[in-house]
């Protein structure tokens, strides 16, 4: 049962849809509502998407057992998506988008550099969905016999592209209504697809994988951290920022970590035991994720599980789009955020054609993008958090927008942290599988960890040193500042319209 203030109920479904005006703007007391339980509906149909069987997969990947990959998914997954609950706390603190309140860090521009890394992280999560989609429906297609070549892809592209980019444009209500149906019809046909290819698992096998090094196990968890919830970190405010200001921190959090880690959790689990029963079905995942999963099905269920599979990521994919337009204005530009969801949604079409029809590596392109802009955003988040944390006031919302307020314009401490963790964090990852990746791990000769083929070279520790580095210099240094800001009296109220820089 919805409560009746609920933007998935009378809070919005009782308005004629009609595109989202709000851009950067601090949301309105007026406009307030829902309550923190209602943020458990965009959040878990984000992340109810058959890839998370995938990873299953991707895990076992780092030559771990069972039981270890069980455990990396379980700490990776609900750690991760833990922060993502500690941001959203800002949104309903602030009533501003997620990169309009980490402005109150970095200052009014100096925020435009992580605005940067948020958008590229999330036009580039809206593309991998985008082109996960089109594969599946042109694998599922080709398994009835109905095409399933080029022609199929691209009618398949064009199809995901424009629900994604509607729902990216149309904005919050759109996107909270959607995503309620999402949750509700790809919840109910996930259970059908384990329950048809349950008699897949053999616990023999599985349970006969051998254990691999604490190195292994670590690069595992990190990369399970970036997958979920590292990936989602940048645009967690951006779903609360509608709630009353007085609505519980506790329950922000907890209604966001638990509606975002509970279907990757269950469904990884599901795609260890696939993978770990036959190493056959684990590398087709590699290579296509949710095409594979196809080939375990009866002929009658693959339009259901096409329509699963394409909803759960189109899911994933309008909350991405939705928060990539507003970190692009973040970044400065300055359209009203419809059109600059729709420029991403171009970019979007586009990086998905390459992945779809020239691509022939995903997995080794997809780890490249995960660790390396997961490096910057870890670092962003140790900032972000740490900041969050200092401060006792709500934000101060005319001086989001003024350079010359409160927050500063082009603070140095908060970038000078975010570049030297950066900076830190790349030096301790490696991406062999992606070419374009092979200058990273510098530092793990120099700290004598093996170098770049030595067993620490997979455990991906710059996404972890980044998040902790940031986090402690920000909490050590950042306190004097914080009080500072926090000592001023409240500044003039902001005119109408989208404001400042």
């Amino acid at each position: 049962m919805t409560h009746p203030q609920d933007p998935i109920a009378g809070g919005s479904a009782g308005r004629a849809l009609q595109v989202e005006t709000h851009g950067l703007d601090v949301i309105a007391d007026a406009e307030h509502r829902g309550t923190p339980r209602s943020l458990f509906w965009p959040w878990f149909g984000a992340n109810v998407s058959v890839l998370g069987i995938g990873y299953g997969a991707f895990a076992l990947g780092f030559g771990i057992s069972f039981r270890q990959a069980f455990a990396a998914g379980l700490l990776g997954i609900a750690v991760s998506f833990l922060l993502c609950g500690f941001v959203a706390v800002a949104g309903k603190r602030g009533s501003a988008p997620t990169m309009v309140l980490s402005r109150a860090a970095y200052g009014v521009r100096g925020n435009r550099l992580p605005s940067v890394v948020s958008w590229m992280l999330t036009v580039g999560w809206e593309t991998v969905l985008t082109a996960l989609a089109t594969m599946a429906t042109a694998t599922v297609l080709r398994g009835l016999g109905w095409g399933g070549g080029t022609e199929t892809k691209v009618v398949a592209l064009m199809v995901v592209a424009a629900l994604t980019v509607v729902g990216g444009v149309m904005g919050f209500d759109l996107i909270m209504r959607l995503q309620t149906w999402i949750t509700l019809v790809t919840g109910i046909l996930t259970i059908v697809y384990i329950a048809l290819v349950a008699d897949h698992v053999h616990w023999s096998a599985v349970d006969a994988l051998p254990a691999g090094s604490a190195q292994q196990f670590i690069g595992a968890l990190v990369f399970m951290m970036t997958g979920f919830g590292l990936g989602w970190v940048n645009a967690a405010a951006d779903y609360s920022r509608y709630l009353p200001r007085g609505s519980s921190s506790r329950g922000v959090i907890g209604w966001t970590a638990f509606g975002a880690s509970l279907a990757p959790l269950v469904l990884f689990l599901f795609g260890l035991l696939l993978a770990g029963s036959s190493g056959r079905l684990s590398k087709a995942i590699a290579a296509d994720p949710i095409g594979a999963l196809t080939t375990l099905l009866p002929t009658w269920f693959l339009v259901p599980f096409a329509v699963v599979a394409v909803l759960g990521l189109v899911g994933g994919a309008v909350l991405d789009i939705y928060s990539s337009g507003l970190a692009l204005l973040s970044a400065g530009l300055r359209v009203p955020r419809y059109l600059a969801a729709l420029f991403d949604g171009v970019l979007m079409t586009a990086g998905a054609v390459y992945i779809v029809f020239f691509a022939d590596d995903f997995l080794g392109q997809f780890t490249g993008f995960l660790t390396t802009l997961g490096v910057p955003i870890a670092a962003w988040a140790g900032v972000m958090l740490a900041d969050l944390s200092l401060r006792r006031r709500d934000y101060d919302e005319g001086d989001l927008f003024r350079p010359h307020g409160r927050y500063g314009d082009v603070p140095p401490l908060p970038l000078l942290l975010t570049l030297a963790a950066t900076a830190v964090g790349w030096g301790l990852v490696t991406n062999t599988a992606a070419s374009w990746l092979t200058w990273q791990g510098y530092l793990l000769g120099p700290f004598g960890l093996g170098g770049r083929n030595g067993a620490w070279a997979y455990a991906n520790l710059g996404v972890l040193a980044a998040l902790v580095l940031a986090f402690a210099g920000t909490l050590l240094l950042g306190r004097g500042r914080v009080r500072s800001q926090e000592a001023q009296a409240p500044s003039p109220a902001l005119d109408e319209g989208v404001p400042g820089p």
